[in-house]
């Protein structure tokens, strides 16, 4: 682990400056607003980074497909957490500060923040998997983890799902899930999200790839 986490560094230091910068936005914030209300962000960065810290671990050890799997689904279940801070500029409509730009600042910055987390912990997934399936089965897996990911947004933003019910009362998520399923045009808000939110990762994914393949100069 110490070897991979060496082989990281560069990475790391641009995820801790972003965490940093993130936080020091949050504390002026609070200093200037007399306000604690966007604490919330901190929790939710805690979550993005699970996903990551999970990649980081699996990129380091060499697992049986059978302790793959479970890390996998675990990865799965915490993934949506990253990306799902963007929709926290919902909280943007019922700002009550006079520095209305401080509070998109702050907001952005987590949101940068946890989208970058998602964008490394999928890249480093698409190289674990690639271990184990063909490269044409990988690319549309990680193509169906992005949408299915925009659905697990959908499902704690507007339905108020955490990723840890699917434990604490499964019946009732799978009972909605089945029912957008069966009912599409009933739910057509959920299919339009999905898809929207789903496209916009996916084009930001090819994006990072892009930039992340670039040679350093």
């Amino acid at each position: 682990m110490k070897t991979y986490l060496i082989k990281k560094i560069d990475t790391l230091s641009i995820l801790v400056s972003a965490i940093c910068m993130s936080g020091l936005l949050l504390v002026l914030r609070v200093k200037l607003n007399k306000s604690f209300f966007y604490l919330f962000l901190v929790w939710n960065i805690i979550l993005a980074i699970v996903p990551y810290a999970i990649t980081m671990y699996l990129s380091s050890r060499k697992l049986n497909k059978l302790k793959f799997g479970f890390w996998f689904c675990i990865w799965l279940l915490f993934l949506p957490n990253s990306p799902y801070i963007i929709t926290d500029l919902l909280h943007l409509r019922i700002s009550n500060s006079q520095m209305l730009w401080l509070d998109i600042l702050v907001i952005l910055s987590f949101a940068a923040t946890g989208l970058l987390l998602f964008f490394l912990s999928l890249n480093d997934m698409k190289l674990l998997l690639s271990y184990h399936f063909k490269k044409l089965h990988v690319k549309y897996l990680i193509t169906g983890i992005i949408f299915l990911s925009a659905f697990g947004v959908y499902l704690g933003r507007f339905l108020r799902y955490n990723s840890w019910e699917i434990l604490s009362q499964p019946q009732q998520l799978i009972s909605d899930i089945i029912d957008m399923v069966v009912y599409p045009r009933a739910n057509q808000e959920v299919w339009l999200f999905t898809f929207g939110f789903g496209m916009f990762i996916f084009v930001g994914y090819w994006m990072f790839k892009k930039i992340y393949s670039l040679p350093s100069t």
